[in-house]
Parts: C-alpha cells; sequence; structure tokens
C-alpha cells in the first residue's frame, strides 16, 4: 500500500504511526506501576538506593532534552523516534543484567532519556507528517490510543505481579524491550518525509530564538502550571481518597480506571468539538474546570462517609476528567503549531521541559502540600491551573492567528520556512 507524505498522510502511514504510539503506551503501561518493585527484583537494590538513582538519572535525562531538540532538527523525528525506542528496548533488555549499582544507574539514564526525548520526537513526526486539521485529528487519536495501551499495561503489569518469584519481573523486562523494538520497526516503516531532516541550517537561530519567542515561553510557562493538575491523578489524589476522606484503596484505583476509560474512550470526539474554537480559550476553559474539579475535592472529606461519598467522589472525577479532555487537544496543538518548521525540535524539547521539570519535583511538592493539611492541596492546585489559564490568554494576543485558530490557515512563508 502507498504511504503519502502529503498534508494529509496516507492510511497505512497513520495506521503505522498510531500503531507504534499504542504499542509503546502499553510498554508504559506496564513499566509505570511496577518501576520500584520492577528494578528491586531485577537488581536486589534496596528501596532508597532506588529512589535516589531513578531521580539522578531523571534529571540527568532532562539535561539531555536540549540535545534532543537539536537531533529532531538535524536528523528528523521519524529518525531520532526510532533511535530512542530502539534505546528503551536496550535498555530494558540490560536491566536482568545490572548487577551493580553503576550498571543500574546507566541503564536508568538510558530508559529515561529515552523516555523523555520519546514525546518531543514523536510530535516532532507527526508535524512533519501533517498539517492543520489532519495533524490535530493525529494528535487526537495519540492521546486517546496512548490511554488505551497504558490502561492495558497497567492490566498485564498486574497479572505479572502474580507469577513467583523474580520470573514475572525478567519475563516483564523482556516483553517491556520487545514492545519497544517493535514499535521502533514500526516508526521504521513510516516512509521518509522530504525536508523532514533540517539539516545544520536550523543552528543559525538554535535555542536564542527559542529563549526569545515570547509567546512560546509563555504558552511553556502556562503548560508548566497546569501540568500539576495531572500529575496530582497518580501522586496526591490516591493518598487523599485513602486518608482524608477514608475510602477503601479499591475506589482510589476506580477513580484512575475510570479517568482512564473515559480518556480513551472520548479523546478524539472532544478533540473534534474543543478544536473548532480558539485554542488558547479553549484549553484556559479546561484548566478552569481542572480548577472547579480541586474546589470539589476540598470540600469532600465535610460529607458523610458511606455510597454517597463514593458517589460524589466519583462525580467529582468525571470533572477532573472533563478538565483533562477539554485541555489536552487544543494545548497539545498549540505547541506544535506555535513551533516553526525548521527549529521544531529544539521548540517542542523545550515545551517537553515544562511537563518533565513539573513531574520531578511535583511528589516533593505535592508531598510537602498533604502533609500541610486537607485543603491546602486543593487551593494550591487551583491557584496553579488558574495561573495557567491566564496566562494562555495572555499569549492569545500576540501568538499568529494560525496557531489561535484552526480554521486559520499558516502563510505560506511559515509553512517551510528555510
Amino acid at each position: 500500500m502507498h504511504c503519502s507524505t502529503s498534508a494529509e498522510p496516507g492510511v497505512c502511514t497513520r495506521r503505522r504511526l498510531i500503531a507504534a504510539s499504542l504499542v509503546s503506551s502499553i510498554g508504559d503501561g506496564i513499566y509505570v506501576p511496577l518501576t520500584m518493585l520492577f528494578i528491586h527484583s531485577l537488581t536486589g537494590l534496596s528501596l532508597t538506593s532506588i529512589g535516589a538513582g531513578l531521580t539522578i538519572a531523571g534529571l540527568c535525562a532532562l539535561a539531555f532534552m536540549p540535545v534532543a531538540g537539536v537531533l529532531i532538527d538535524r536528523f528528523s523525528g521519524r529518525r531520532v523516534l526510532i533511535g530512542v525506542l530502539a534505546l528503551r528496548a536496550a535498555g530494558f533488555a540490560a536491566y536482568p543484567f545490572a548487577d551493580s549499582y553503576p550498571a543500574f544507574l546507566m541503564v536508568a539514564l538510558v530508559v529515561a532519556v529515552g523516555m523523555w526525548a520519546s514525546s518531543p520526537s514523536l510530535h516532532a513526526l507527526i508535524g512533519e507528517i501533517a498539517e492543520g486539521a489532519e495533524r490535530d485529528r493525529l494528535l487526537a487519536w495519540d492521546r486517546s490510543l496512548r490511554n488505551a495501551g497504558m490502561g492495558f499495561g497497567s492490566l498485564a503489569a498486574a497479572g505479572m505481579l502474580a507469577w513467583n518469584g523474580s520470573a514475572g519481573f525478567i519475563s516483564a523486562a523482556m516483553v517491556l524491550a520487545a514492545v519497544f523494538a517493535i514499535a521502533a520497526v514500526l516508526v521504521a516503516r513510516l516512509p521518509s518525509v522530504p525536508g523532514g531532516a533540517r539539516g545544520p541550517q536550523g543552528a543559525r537561530d538554535g535555542y536564542r530564538q527559542v529563549l526569545t519567542d515570547r509567546p512560546y515561553l509563555l504558552i511553556t510557562a502556562a503548560n508548566f502550571l497546569i501540568a500539576f493538575g495531572y500529575t496530582t491523578q497518580a501522586i496526591a489524589l490516591p493518598i487523599f481518597l485513602t486518608r482524608d476522606v477514608g475510602l477503601p484503596d479499591a475506589v482510589a484505583g476506580t477513580v484512575f480506571a475510570l479517568n482512564t476509560i473515559l480518556v480513551a474512550a472520548l479523546g478524539v470526539p472532544v478533540a473534534h468539538l474543543t478544536l473548532r474554537g480558539r485554542r488558547t480559550r479553549t484549553a484556559a476553559s479546561g484548566a478552569v474546570i481542572f480548577a472547579l474539579s480541586f474546589a470539589a475535592f476540598a470540600v469532600l472529606p465535610q460529607l458523610t462517609s458511606g455510597t454517597g461519598t463514593i458517589v460524589a467522589v466519583l462525580a467529582v472525577a468525571v470533572l477532573y476528567t472533563v478538565g483533562e479532555l477539554v485541555h489536552s487537544a487544543p494545548s497539545q496543538s498549540l505547541s506544535i503549531q506555535a513551533a516553526p518548521d525548521h527549529l521544531r525540535g529544539r521548540y517542542l524539547s523545550a515545551y517537553q521541559l515544562s511537563w518533565s521539570v513539573c513531574r520531578t519535583i511535583a511528589p516533593m511538592l505535592l508531598g510537602f502540600l498533604l502533609d500541610a493539611g486537607q485543603w491546602h492541596l486543593w487551593t494550591v492546585l487551583a491557584l496553579l491551573v488558574l495561573t495557567g489559564a491566564a496566562i494562555l490568554l495572555c499569549a492569545e494576543r500576540v501568538l499568529p492567528a494560525h496557531v489561535v485558530s484552526s480554521t486559520r490557515k499558516a502563510p505560506p512563508s511559515l509553512l517551510r520556512r528555510p
């Protein structure tokens, strides 16, 4: 089947891209819930040393992000994505042989670099093979199927935990290596995009242009603040529901499952609706819905226990998910549409730092707020996301019209800059 490389990619191009994203998200779903147990079983290291090592590896991987942007601009998002997926496959295959702390740190760094660099290279690839509304559709499918893959991977991880001894974790390592290798092969089968590799010409501007692009820095700063709303679901919400609301552990898991199912099922149709308006205002609206859900979580401890509380928790969880659905599509589109073609890799790597830095410091910040009291966490989170919403509205005034609205086309001079 012929794969088109025009502004509207052919069917097989879309299918291979989406399949690669789905397969890699299954790997993420297997690894993320098992991370500490996985590494502890394979290496025999203490949980404290593992936690410290993962933090060190994550921080070092953050320092690699600017390099990833340069590589994307030099060689194309497709080639870099193949490389980082292969890197993750090699890292997981090596975990069973990491029998010393330096070896563990090296493998953890390889896996962390591959994880952080996957997102900007994938989004750069989508930016290379599609434009305008078709680009938005591919992003929506990627988000939706990524949530489905994460959910499936989590179920697979739970099954592997049922194995006795370290056999399940060794199998998980091999499965993870195979999954990311398959994803790399799927991306490698995508056709090369004419102009996808920008060569050294982008080096004339480089990160200096990114750092002086005030509109892009505004949407990046807004995303950094709103990203704390996303991290709270996995880090803080389970503790809050069990400790402060007094619900069983199973209910906290149900909230996570409900969110995953709704995002996977409704991601594409909601994206089609949200992208009809101005991306900045819609993304800001999603942040406001986040804030409303945080206000609702803050009053949950005052509710009586029993069935009514469980129903209230699930209702607020749905409201939270609506905020995620409304915010995610236009904010992600903003980051790609606002990046000039010849420096897309650098721009998206800078934007990815807003996610990566947030996820790095969120455990410390959210843990401190949880210890401070029942309402402190939700008040601070609401203020953060509302500030992000305000910044998005300010950015609308200085962003180009084709970035703000999907109904406006970019001037020809911006589509393929030299």
